[in-house]
């Protein structure tokens, strides 16, 4: 029973992914967003129509990308070890 109530562990590649993005301030994904979206307003202003959209679609992985830096700060790679 006590088997059954464990939380399977993080393989060693995601452990090791995840130890590196907590060590990135959470902020940073946000400004990288507002930047993706700033120098595709800049190259859409240039009229180079495709790379403002290339450039532009940036952002919302960014964003997600935050927001996985923040559940890895929050919750940790493995809550088995927080135990």
């Amino acid at each position: 029973m006590e088997n059954q109530t464990k939380l399977k562990s993080e393989g060693k590649v995601a452990t090791a992914i995840e130890k590196q993005t907590a060590k990135l301030p959470s902020d940073l994904f946000l400004w990288a967003a507002l930047g993706s979206m700033a120098a595709s307003l800049t190259l859409k202003i240039m009229a180079k129509k495709h790379t403002a959209l290339f450039i532009g679609q940036w952002a919302a992985p960014f964003l997600l990308l935050g927001v996985y830096n923040k559940l890895v700060k929050l919750e940790g790679h493995d809550q088995e070890n927080k135990a």
